[in-house]
């Protein structure tokens, strides 16, 4: 693979696991500085009662989440990359999940701009794991003496 290609997929792979390192980063701090805001947001707030110690810690872990992103992003070691990308997906897919069979309270609008959000939070890291693993650096062949 030529010189130009990687450094085009390290910059690619390293803006992705920026977006998601910066989208945990802020939902988490939001979470934490105002979780009662948060809690107000249509999608969060169809899952009653309001419980602050259970959105506390979603926000702090979506922060600890971003840290390890951040990490990724800024040193973009492989293993690094793929490690923080799934620790996301563990996330992101029962997340998913959970949302989309809850759809009943909310709009069509709602449930939609719901559903592309969260989607776009599975599809973007998987689509990153997919290019660094299929990135990786051929291993030399061993020599015969």
């Amino acid at each position: 693979m030529s010189g130009v290609r990687v450094a085009r997929v390290a910059r690619g792979v390293r803006a992705g696991t920026a977006f998601l390192a910066v989208a945990q980063l802020l939902v988490g701090g939001w979470i934490l500085l105002a979780p009662r805001s948060f809690w107000d947001v249509p999608w969060v707030s169809v899952v009653p009662p309001y419980n602050e110690h259970l959105l506390l810690d979603h926000g702090a872990q979506n922060l600890s989440l971003g840290v390890v992103l951040c990490a990724a992003a800024y040193w973009a070691e492989r293993r690094l990359t793929l490690v923080a990308l799934a620790a996301y997906l563990a996330f992101s897919v029962p997340h998913l999940a959970f949302h989309a069979g809850h759809l009943e309270p909310l709009s069509a609008a709602s449930a939609g701009g719901l559903m592309v959000s969260l989607g776009v939070g599975v599809l973007l890291p998987a689509a990153l794991v997919g290019w660094v693993w299929l990135d990786r650096p051929a291993r030399p062949v061993p020599s015969r003496a």
